[in-house]
C-alpha cells in the first residue's frame, strides 16, 4: 500500500540532524509493515527485533548502555552484520522493554551513525509522560489509518491517478465526480485500517470487513484492561463505548453525564487522556473566538471526541451499509461525515482543528493557516443549508471559507464548495 508518511521517513533518513525515530499510532494502523517496507526499499538491509516475541532481547538492554556493544550483540542475534547507514535497525513493540526505549538516547548521544526506528502499541501513552522516554533525543512521526487518497490508491489505481491530477479551479467531469463519490461511500464503510482495505481489495466481501472491524474493536478493548488497572480500564471502556451516543447528540459536545449519571470531569479525565494519547480518539476543542492564535481561545472544558478511523465508527454505530450506498438520510450521517473530514484535514495544517459554537450558531471546524482563520462546514449530502456557516462568512468575510459536501467543486458565492472526496486536498484547493 502507498502511504503518505513514507515521504516523512525519507526526509528523516536524509536529515543531517537525524535522531532515532519513534513511529506513534494506534495498534494495527500499519507501523510494522511501514518500517519493514521502508527498510527493504531504502536501505541495503534491515535488522528487525520484536520485544514481544523475543523475551531474551530484553537482557541485551538491561545489561548494556553502550550502543556500540548493543549493536554488536544484535548483530550476533540476527546473524547479520549491522553497518552504519546501510542497515536500518528496527525495534518493534518497544514498550515491552523500557530499557530499549531509554537506549535511544544513547544512540543519539554516542552512535548517531546508526539509523534506528522504534514502534509499538500504545507508545503514545508512554510519550505523554516525559519520564518514560528520552525527551528531546528522538524524532516522532504519527502513523494513522489510510486517508481517502491512500485508500483510493489501493482500491482503484486509475481513479487515483485522476484524483492526483486535480488542481485548484479545475472542472471535474460528472463521470469522475460520480465515481469518486462512490469510492467515498466505500471508504465510509471500509475505513482506513490496513487489514480492512487489504481484505476489500482481495475479496470485495463486506461481511469480512464487518468481522475484521469487530475483531479490531475487541482487540482495543482488551488492551484497555491489559495496560491499566481494573478501575482505570473500566472507565476507559465506558468512555470509548459512549462515543457513538456522544456524537448522536445535537451539539455532539462530550458530556461526562452521558458516560455515567452524575459523573464529573475528575472521574473520567484520565481515561480520556489515555484514549487520546493512545491514538484511539481525536479531541477537538471549542474556541471562544475565531481569531489568531486559535490556541489562545481554547475552552478546555468543552470538546468533541471522534474515533480515529471512520470505518470503525461506522461499525460501532451499527449503520447499515445500504443507508450509505443508497444515499439515504440517517440519524448519524452528520457525525460520520465530520469524523471523516477531521481524519482528512487533521495533518494538513500546523494547528489542529477546533470548532466554534455559541447560543446562536456553530461552525463544524475552524483551522488556522498562517494568520488566517478558516471556517469549515461538513455536509453529508447535497443539502445547501448551513445557516451558521453562511452567516459567519457574510458577516466576517474571511479570506477563505470551505463547505464540504457531495456537490461539485466550485466557488459558491463567498465560499468554496469542495466535494467530500477532496477533503484531503483542502489546503491546496482553497
Amino acid at each position: 500500500m502507498r502511504r503518505n508518511v513514507k515521504e516523512q521517513l525519507i526526509e528523516w533518513k536524509n536529515s543531517s540532524d537525524r535522531k532515532p525515530l519513534i513511529l506513534r499510532g494506534a495498534r494495527q494502523v500499519g507501523k510494522t509493515w511501514l518500517m519493514k517496507d521502508f527498510g527493504k526499499t531504502f536501505y541495503r538491509d534491515f535488522a528487525y527485533f520484536n520485544f514481544d516475541e523475543e523475551e531474551e532481547l530484553k537482557s541485551v538492554f538491561e545489561l548494556n548502555k553502550d550502543p556500540h556493544r548493543i549493536v554488536e550483540l544484535l548483530s550476533m542475534i540476527s546473524n547479520k552484520k549491522i553497518t552504519p547507514e546501510d542497515t536500518l535497525i528496527l525495534f518493534d513493540e518497544i514498550q515491552e522493554c523500557p530499557e530499549a526505549l531509554n537506549s535511544l538516547k544513547y544512540f543519539r548521544e554516542k552512535a548517531e551513525e546508526y539509523h534506528v526506528i522504534a514502534a509499538g502499541s500504545l507508545l503514545g501513552t508512554l510519550l505523554a509522560k516525559p519520564k518514560s522516554y528520552p525527551v528531546g533525543m528522538v524524532n516522532i512521526i504519527d502513523v494513522a489509518p489510510l486517508t481517502f487518497d491512500e485508500f483510493l490508491s489501493a482500491t482503484d489505481e486509475s481513479l487515483y491517478e485522476y484524483y492526483k491530477s486535480i488542481r485548484k479551479g479545475q472542472i471535474i467531469e460528472d463521470i469522475f465526480h460520480n465515481r469518486l463519490l462512490d469510492s467515498y461511500n466505500h471508504y465510509l464503510i471500509i475505513g482506513g485500517m490496513p487489514e480492512c482495505v487489504a481484505s476489500w481489495v482481495k475479496y470485495k466481501d463486506p461481511e469480512k470487513i464487518d468481522r475484521i472491524q469487530q475483531e479490531l474493536i475487541e482487540i482495543y478493548e482488551s488492551d484497555f484492561s491489559k495496560h491499566n488497572g481494573a478501575l482505570n480500564s473500566g472507565r476507559i471502556l465506558m468512555v470509548f463505548r459512549s462515543i457513538v451516543s456522544q456524537l448522536s447528540k445535537p451539539n455532539e459536545k462530550f458530556m461526562y453525564g452521558a458516560v455515567r449519571e452524575s459523573a464529573r470531569a475528575r472521574d473520567f479525565e484520565e481515561a480520556i487522556e489515555w484514549l487520546v494519547s493512545a491514538g484511539m480518539l481525536n479531541r477537538v476543542y471549542n474556541v471562544s473566538k475565531m481569531e489568531h492564535p486559535l490556541k489562545a481561545f481554547d475552552r478546555l472544558d468543552q470538546f468533541k471526541l471522534f474515533v480515529f478511523d471512520t470505518g470503525l465508527l461506522k461499525h460501532m454505530a451499527g449503520i447499515d451499509n445500504a443507508a450509505i450506498l443508497l444515499k439515504a438520510d440517517y440519524q448519524f450521517k452528520g457525525a460520520l461525515t465530520e469524523n471523516y473530514v477531521l481524519q482528512q484535514i487533521k495533518k494538513q495544517f500546523d494547528v489542529e482543528p477546533r470548532y466554534y459554537s455559541d447560543k446562536h450558531s456553530e461552525i463544524d471546524f475552524v483551522v488556522q493557516h498562517g494568520m488566517s482563520i478558516i471556517p469549515f462546514e461538513a455536509k453529508g449530502g447535497v443539502d445547501k443549508s448551513a445557516a451558521s456557516f453562511k452567516r459567519y462568512v457574510l458577516e466576517n468575510k474571511p479570506e477563505h471559507a470551505v463547505r464540504f459536501s457531495k456537490l461539485g467543486y466550485r466557488r459558491d458565492g463567498e465560499f468554496t464548495n469542495i466535494p467530500l472526496y477532496l477533503a484531503g486536498k483542502a489546503k491546496e484547493l482553497m
